[in-house]
């Protein structure tokens, strides 16, 4: 079964917190951890690397935090996961010069294409779509619940 890292899915659990409940106030970090449970070493470390990437945009000060740096239609899953896997320092086993015969002419082509097929899926999966997919699953929108329509 492939799996998928921790950090990988910290990650876009963030985006997708970050996409799904911000409003016109940036989320802070803290915000994230009470509703996702997502440990602070791990998301501050993430965030800091999603920023760098331009997928999202910090906001400094008391009221700061995160937003989307562009569009949530625009932001891939395939993009997350790619800045995940800049961060790994373990060294990818598909890359290693070590191993036989077998291994480099069989085993190692197809695992690269299954992983390119995923990635291909990642990168058709924006972060909208999966907003849509919270939605339909019935899970509260802080941002929607923050609305004051009162005149």
């Amino acid at each position: 079964m492939l799996r998928i890292s921790k950090k990988t899915m910290f990650a876009i659990e963030a985006v997708l917190d970050i996409a799904y409940n911000a409003g016109s106030e940036p989320v802070q970090s803290g915000e994230i951890t009470r509703r996702q449970g997502i440990p602070k070493r791990y998301l501050e470390q993430v965030l800091q690397q999603l920023v760098r990437a331009g997928i999202l945009s910090g906001v400094r000060g008391p009221r700061g935090g995160y937003r989307l740096a562009r569009e949530r239609r625009r932001i891939s899953v395939g993009d997350v996961v790619r800045v995940v896997r800049g961060m790994e320092t373990a060294p990818d086993p598909l890359e290693e010069p070590t191993g036989s015969e077998l291994g480099h002419k069989v085993v190692r082509p197809m695992w690269l294409r299954l992983q390119d097929h995923m990635m291909a899926e990642l990168d058709r999966t924006s972060i909208e779509d999966l907003c849509l997919r919270a939605n339909e699953a019935g899970i509260e929108s802080e941002s929607h619940s923050r609305i004051d329509f009162s005149i």
